[in-house]
């Protein structure tokens, strides 16, 4: 429904026209109602409408002026004059300014403006319609370009040198490596990726995202001289190539960096999402470019240290041969302790300490991976005395979730985030003070209770509390909503029960609570990255008797 404004000192006539005129029959909204030209054009600074109606002769700012004003803000708006005025000289103005038409109220009558204002909504659509043809059109053309330059670079990295040759001519044609040109490369990781993609649901939304942040910069090059092409390699990375011609006016460095904290900076207001940049040397050739992005693409190592949102040069990664065991017992101890006190603050600051730890040292990131895995595990065994602490996934799962992070930064915040929901657990469980009672008792619930449907109206009408604020406070508290700890708890129970019995997957639905088989096997291939049957077929013969 297009917006409609009413400008005219004549109040009579302002109160016609917005009484007489049938304007949501004719699929218009009438936004504004105003005596004179300057209270129109205060409406228009919040609010800019598609019709403008508006007299000429008006205190304070004409309508005249009015017109030439929206037409610096509102080009296509379709303007009419209502005046009393007949002659030639005001016609010729609004001509000027590009006014559809010009109507003398003297004569005008309602079925005349309908006829007008119908006319302007066909144009309207029509202008609409196109708008979004060209948009689509425009759309696939850029959709085309990405998928080609993709498949150019994915065949550059992959394919084999004998055919190097074939990959420069497509090169050049993107406009890479042209003579006489050198190439920078630079690889942008998204920070804390398994975050961002929950926020977004999908890989395939979250690329297209990124992708559109991409194209806005490249709209503006980062200086003159350098072009810049994108490619958005996968859910995680992008790759950047800036192509120049060499020249000692030109800081390349500086202005690639420059470039790349626009791309940060942008990603960050837009989609809320993090980016870190490793930048290669330059490149005089494709040999040499082929052999430095794979480096950039490889460098998993030196990502696991990099810190969210740093720009930093390519450089051979070398670890300290230090062994992250060696104080494993004292670790232990510390972190084991935090895990039982009161308050959560001593716990995150010993975790958050000793990772700091192995950053400064440089570890290897495997090596860390496995530290932290024996720690859950351990801490895990030492908490199966107290009750309600069966906390995080089977092993397996455990083991995955681990090895998926790609950062010490984000292993960090994992570790500190899963040992406060066993916290929680075990505290609630052993009666200590300090912790929420609420929460506790909400634990407690869902797992003396699994073979229900508990949703979150429920615990919370149960606990006398507010369904809003017991969901932040146990979000708070435990480091995941409810619907997540939930779930959570009953598909490590699916998984004991398809590891521990014989009974069927849809008994295994019923018993957790589940009245749709479809939705159960759904939920538990998401949680596990199989179905039951699969999961269970993986099973090492005997520990189950039939499906």
């Amino acid at each position: 429904m297009y917006s409609v404004m009413l400008v005219d000192d004549d109040y009579p006539v302002l109160e016609f026209l917005a009484e007489d005129i049938p304007w949501t029959e004719l699929g218009l909204r009438l936004i504004g109602v105003h005596e004179n030209g300057l209270l129109a054009w205060e409406h228009m600074q919040r609010e800019m409408p598609d019709i403008l109606l508006t007299d000429i002769g008006m205190p304070k700012m004409d309508g005249l002026e009015l017109i030439g004003k929206t037409r610096e803000s509102g080009p296509g708006m379709r303007i009419a004059i209502l005046s009393c005025h007949s002659e030639f000289q005001y016609a010729q103005q609004a001509m000027r300014l590009n006014v559809q038409d010009y109507l003398i109220k003297d004569t005008l009558n309602p079925e005349e403006l309908c006829m007008l204002l119908a006319r302007f909504k066909r144009s309207l659509d029509e202008e609409r319609e196109t708008d979004h043809r060209r948009t689509h059109l425009l759309q696939l053309e850029r959709e085309t370009s990405e998928l080609r330059r993709t498949q150019w670079l994915r065949n550059f990295l992959e394919q084999p040198l004998l055919s190097l040759e074939d990959r420069v001519r497509e090169a050049r044609e993107l406009g890479l490596l042209l003579e006489g040109e050198q190439c920078l490369p630079a690889v942008g990781f998204i920070d804390a990726y398994r975050q961002v993609k929950q926020r977004f649901h999908s890989d395939q939304t979250l690329s297209f995202a990124v992708s559109n942040v991409l194209q806005e910069v490249l709209r503006e090059p980062p200086c003159l001289g350098i072009r810049a092409l994108s490619f958005v390699t996968g859910p995680r990375e992008v790759v950047l190539l800036f192509a120049y011609r060499p020249n000692l006016a030109l800081d390349l460095n500086r202005e690639v960096e420059h470039y790349l904290k626009r791309v940060r900076d942008l990603l960050g207001q837009v989609l809320k999402v993090g980016m870190s940049f490793l930048i290669e040397r330059q490149c005089e050739d494709a040999t040499v470019l082929r052999r430095r992005l794979n480096r950039l693409l490889g460098a998993e190592a030196q990502r696991f240290y990099l810190s969210p949102g740093s720009i930093a040069a390519y450089e051979e990664h070398k670890f300290s041969s230090g062994d992250p065991f060696t104080s494993y017992d004292r670790d232990g101890a510390e972190i084991g302790g935090a895990l039982l006190e009161p308050n959560a603050e001593p716990l995150r600051t010993a975790v958050k300490r000793r990772m700091k730890q192995l950053g400064t040292e440089r570890i290897e990131p495997e090596a860390v991976k496995d530290w932290t895995f024996k720690l859950l595990l351990d801490l895990r065994l030492k908490l199966q005395a107290a009750p309600f602490a069966r906390s995080g996934f089977t092993p397996e799962q455990l083991h995955k979730e681990i090895t998926a992070i790609d950062s010490v930064d984000e292993l960090t915040e994992w570790l500190v985030s899963y040992l406060e929901g066993m916290r929680v657990l075990a505290c609630g469980g052993s009666g200590q003070s300090g912790v929420r009672a609420e929460i506790a008792e909400a634990c407690r619930y869902v797992m003396a209770n699994s073979d229900k449907r508990i949703g979150l109206e429920d615990i919370a009408e149960r606990l006398f509390m507010n369904p809003s604020y017991f969901s932040r406070l146990f979000k708070k508290e435990t480091g995941e909503t409810f619907i997540e700890y939930t779930t959570r708890l009953k598909m490590e129970r699916a998984q004991e029960l398809l590891e521990r019995t014989d009974e069927s997957v849809g008994r295994i639905c019923e018993l957790l609570g589940y009245d749709n088989p479809s939705h159960f096997i759904k939920v538990f291939k998401m949680h596990s990255g199989r179905t039951p049957a699969e999961y269970r077929r993986r099973l090492p013969a005997g520990s189950c008797r039939t499906l």
